[in-house]
């Protein structure tokens, strides 16, 4: 069985969330509108967050195609030193072009990373965007019907009192 307070806590719960659904359907275009301003919010979050991610892609892309061609540059050294017979020289240089090459594929894994990460973000930025459209034009809408709704009700009233006045002046 529930206790007392058990109840007074779902009393005062069910009256709050009684309150609120009436100052949200009071305020809806408020409602609307804070609603519009944390998603503008959100967008410009995220278009920071794409900005950072592009430039660190192209970042890794420039440091990968640097390595790659260092190690390109390597091998060709290397296959020149053993036409001269510097086999000791092209062993030493080999290792460096195993790391260098190591290097420009680990820049090469981490570039292909980001750069999928930051079309994930240009994507959510675009349905971002899109929703954002949406949810103005809806408000625009909302606020064509409410102006509608009160032109109708200061009609309504005019008539009222024009008949008012009509009937009580025989």
């Amino acid at each position: 069985m529930a206790s007392l307070l058990d109840k007074v806590q779902t009393l005062i719960a069910a009256n709050l969330h009684s309150l609120i659904d009436q100052a949200l359907k009071a305020n809806s275009l408020a409602v609307i509108d804070e609603y519009i301003r944390q998603v503008e919010h959100n967008f410009e979050d995220l278009e920071d967050a794409a900005s950072t991610l592009g430039g660190e892609a192209k970042t890794l892309k420039r440091k990968y195609d640097e390595f790659s061609a260092k190690a390109s540059e390597l091998d060709k050294n290397i296959d020149l030193m053993l036409k001269e017979g510097k086999e000791e020289l092209a062993v030493a240089a080999q290792s460096k072009l195993n790391s260098t090459a190591r290097l420009a594929e680990t820049y090469k894994e981490q570039y292909e990373h980001q750069q999928a990460e930051y079309q994930k973000l240009l994507d959510a930025k675009l349905k971002l965007e899109a929703k954002l459209t949406t949810v103005k034009q809806e408000r625009e809408e909302m606020q064509a019907l409410l102006d509608l709704a009160k032109s109708k009700e200061m009609t309504t009233k005019t008539m009222q009192s024009l008949d008012n006045s009509m009937g009580s002046g025989d």
